[in-house]
């Protein structure tokens, strides 16, 4: 599922067993300690700085306004070069004189991969990009490592551990080849795989959660009655990093739902959560929001 391929944030939300103590605290100081560091990575959420559809066929892009894809300013001369898109291929030409940096070597040309488990970032000085591919669109995603957003942010911010968050569930997995709509948060929608669902209770009622990917784990896109209030209003991610047995009572930790993307940059597109995944209960427990910015 390629806009769930997000191995900056997508940690995982352990299955343990163990009563609420020390050792299970410290490892969500820890889990969150590794999140925020993964924020504000070089090429980072933080760090984008535009996201453009390409065009088949050539497209320009520079600073300069007559481009195709024009940067903001300060990202570089007015024409920096031309990325065509033809026969499901994604070629960089940098215009005379300039190059990008790839894996320390400095190329005037080169093939953009568009793997989404391994993201082909090229370096122009403070400046990076990549191509993803999306329902057979290319865009070009840019990052800014100097961006006012990156500079501006102090810290992500999260109600405390809770061990009544540390919930029994069992697992249940569905027939292969069942698929959830997804829609995202420009109003596409996509039909994605769907290996099964969790149940177990809060606040005395039982709850459902569908899964969507079709990895070794289980993600999940949820909202619940905390949403717009204090915590990100299209909703938050789960990941639980292997798939539990099915029919075994696991411990799935709600401490560890975190913000999707789009609430840290408007350069990203985030899947919202199915209806089915859209709860009653408030879980007072993981990410909130909005997170902590100078100014």
């Amino acid at each position: 599922m390629r806009f769930l391929a997000l191995p900056l944030f997508a940690l995982a939300a352990c299955a343990t067993t163990a009563p609420a103590d020390p050792a299970w605290e410290q490892s969500i100081v820890d889990w969150r300690a590794r999140v925020e560091k993964s924020l504000r990575a070089d090429n980072g959420w933080l760090t984008l700085a535009g996201r453009f559809v390409m065009k088949p066929g050539a497209n320009t892009f520079g600073t300069g306004a007559a481009n195709d894809i024009v940067f903001p300013a300060g990202l570089g001369p007015a024409r920096m070069g031309t990325i065509t898109v033809a026969g499901g291929k994604v070629t960089l030409a940098m215009a005379p004189g300039l190059t990008v940096r790839k894996e320390g070597m400095d190329l005037d040309e080169l093939l953009l991969g568009t793997d989404p488990g391994k993201r082909d970032w090229v370096t122009m000085g403070r400046l990076a990009m990549h191509v993803i591919e999306r329902e057979g669109r290319y865009v070009l995603r840019l990052a800014d490592n100097e961006s006012r957003v990156r500079a501006g942010f102090r810290n992500r911010v999260w109600y405390r551990p809770d061990a009544a968050y540390r919930v029994n569930a069992t697992y249940v997995p569905y027939p292969p080849g069942r698929k959830v709509t997804i829609i995202n948060v420009l109003d596409e929608a996509s039909d994605e795989p769907s290996p099964g669902y969790v149940e177990f209770e809060l606040a005395g009622r039982t709850h459902r959660l569908d899964a969507v990917g079709d990895d070794d784990g289980l993600f999940f896109v949820l909202r619940d009655a905390t949403a717009g209030d204090t915590t990100y209003r299209p909703g938050r991610f789960l990941y639980v990093e292997k798939k539990p047995e099915p029919g075994k009572p696991f411990v799935l930790d709600l401490n560890r739902a975190y913000n999707p993307p789009c609430a840290f940059s408007e350069f990203t597109t985030c899947p919202l959560p199915p209806k089915q995944n859209i709860l009653k209960a408030r879980i007072e427990a993981g990410e909130k929001y909005p997170p902590n910015r100078e100014g």
